[in-house]
């Protein structure tokens, strides 16, 4: 005899599987990645030190 399905299980992973393919989709449509936003975060950072420590006094 067959195992027993949980429907709600197979929704829920049908779904968690869609999910993941739309975000995908998206990742390639509109975005750069997690890391490369932190690298151009912190590198702007880097760039507002040292400019900062540049500044004359008045």
């Amino acid at each position: 005899m067959a195992e027993p399905v949980n429907f709600n299980r197979f929704k829920k992973a049908a779904a968690r599987a869609e999910d993941k393919a739309r975000a995908a989709e998206n990742v390639v449509k509109h975005g750069r990645t997690k890391a490369q936003k932190e690298l151009e975060k912190a590198r702007a950072a880097k760039a507002a030190r040292e400019l900062s420590g540049k500044e004359r006094d008045r």
